[in-house]
């Protein structure tokens, strides 16, 4: 019984252990895409850091992986004129993706029968 509560214990530490690491990467990415897009728009750190509200060393910092509060992540991209990437990370709670699906298949406006008219056919005399 203790062995299996130890296993337990080593499986969530193991676990935590692999979010933490995947955390850390994704953030060493997502602040190297940063830079990135820092330097396509030929910004320099300083006027980054001033953009956004923070020094110049948190910048370097951020670009070097070695992590940024989230409030500075987000300034950084408001800065860099991203917001509409950051809003793009959480869909909107408003609706589900099942209700989103069920209203593709709603009809919005009924439609009146179609009719066809059939032409005249062609009489002599009938041209005026």
């Amino acid at each position: 019984m203790i062995n299996m509560i130890q296993k337990s214990n080593s499986d969530q530490d193991m676990s935590q252990t692999n979010n933490q690491f995947s955390s850390q990467a994704l953030e060493r990415d997502l602040c190297k895409k940063l830079e990135a897009v820092r330097l396509l728009k030929n910004i320099s750190q300083e006027k980054l850091a001033q953009a956004a509200g923070v020094s110049r060393r948190t910048i370097s910092r951020m670009e070097n992986g070695q992590g940024v509060s989230l409030d500075t992540f987000i300034r950084v991209m408001l800065a860099l004129n991203l917001k509409e990437h950051l809003l793009a990370l959480l869909p909107s709670p408003d609706i589900r993706p099942i209700e989103r699906a069920a209203k593709k298949r709603e009809r919005r406006h009924a439609s009146s029968p179609r009719t066809t008219k059939q032409p005249k056919e062609w009489e002599w005399g009938s041209d005026q």
